[in-house]
């Protein structure tokens, strides 16, 4: 199977955005629905300077877009599927957790 740089590229940013709970919770709210930076950082109960930087990041690596809504901005995913991708891999990854089968896993940290 052939994969291209730019679909590395493109999943190592997904991977980036993933590698933090807080980034991971702003993707898992805003996939139920768009939301204002405010209440966001009040939802999750972290300054809105350390929810900006979260969002910057998310907006860097392309899952969220900012949406002018008068004088507000409104953050969204970038694209509908990447909700549906959200859930998929959530619950994949819940199974394989269910199903560790590696006898080294709590030991080696492993799987």
């Amino acid at each position: 199977m052939l994969i291209l740089a730019s679909d590395l590229d493109a999943l190592t940013r997904f991977g980036r955005a993933l590698a933090d709970p807080i980034r991971c919770r702003i993707l898992i709210a805003l996939r139920e629905a768009p939301a204002y930076p405010a209440d966001l950082a009040d939802l999750f109960a972290i300054s809105r300077t350390r929810l900006s930087n979260h969002l910057a990041c998310l907006r860097d690596c392309g899952l969220v877009v900012a949406v002018p809504d008068g004088r507000r901005t409104r953050y969204e995913l970038a694209d509908h599927r990447l909700g549906r991708a959200l859930d998929d891999l959530r619950a994949a990854v819940v199974a394989v957790e269910a199903d560790r089968t590696c006898p080294d896993a709590e030991a080696e940290g492993c799987c």
